[in-house]
């Protein structure tokens, strides 16, 4: 990953709004689109390690896939999150910056700006 990398779902309002608040601040990430390029499970575990966070978090419970799925079970681990996750994009929350070799859910979207220093 570059040193600044935006994962971006643009039909996300969360994620257009994290964007614009980091080009008002001239930073212009490199854009992945997650949905359309997803991660494989080695991206995505790079993301969780510089998000300091287990795959758990990095879930959305709302979407279809996590109920028909069962990932609502505390017994499933690591592994089997990530499978998930790599199988259906929809499930990673978005927006996510990485910037300085750490990263960040963009929820709220000025989170993104913690990054900045």
């Amino acid at each position: 990953m570059t040193a600044a990398v935006f994962w971006h779902n643009p039909r996300c309002s969360k994620s257009r709004a994290a964007l614009e608040l980091l080009r008002k601040r001239g930073i212009e990430p490199r854009i992945v689109r997650y949905l359309d390029d997803p991660p494989d499970a080695a991206e995505l575990r790079e993301m969780l390690r510089r998000l300091g966070s287990p795959a758990r978090g990095l879930l959305r419970p709302g979407e279809a896939e996590y109920a028909e799925l069962g990932l609502a079970d505390p017994a499933l681990g690591e592994d089997a999150i990530v499978a998930a996750m790599v199988a259906h994009p929809r499930l990673i929350e978005r927006p996510l910056f990485v910037h300085g070799g750490r990263a960040v859910i963009g929820r709220p979207p000025e989170r993104v700006l913690e990054l900045l220093g």
